[in-house]
């Protein structure tokens, strides 16, 4: 019985530092809203929309993380679906989109300029 934690526990650890663990994965899923500051707001919000619809999301989606056991996170192996893990990146990639859609306005009437006091 000893034995097999020992061989259960090591390829726990081999799985966790083969690039696979959860918690790598998980901030891999996590991107840059600056990518989308280019994309003009009516195509960025038409693609936020269809990865919303695509996956059955909200449109303002967050991305979620595990709450692995203190410290072990890096040595968890990913053991999601596939489905799961392609849900979480489209996650990642509209909650970016989201960023750049509130930082630029996109969406929302612009304001008016007036030209007095």
């Amino acid at each position: 019985m000893r034995w097999n934690m020992i061989v259960l526990a090591s390829c726990l650890v081999a799985a966790g530092c083969a690039g696979s663990s959860l918690a790598e994965r998980q901030d891999a899923d996590i991107q840059s809203s600056l990518q989308y500051d280019t994309v003009p707001c009516n195509q960025l919000l038409a693609r936020r929309n269809g990865l919303a619809q695509q996956y059955h999301l909200s449109a303002q989606a967050k991305p979620k993380f595990s709450n692995p056991a203190m410290g072990f996170g890096p040595f968890i192996p990913d053991m999601r679906s596939k489905a799961e893990r392609d849900t979480d990146k489209a996650t990642g990639e509209m909650d970016a989109m989201n960023r750049s859609i509130d930082r630029r306005a996109c969406g929302q009437p612009r304001k008016k300029l007036s030209l007095g006091g």
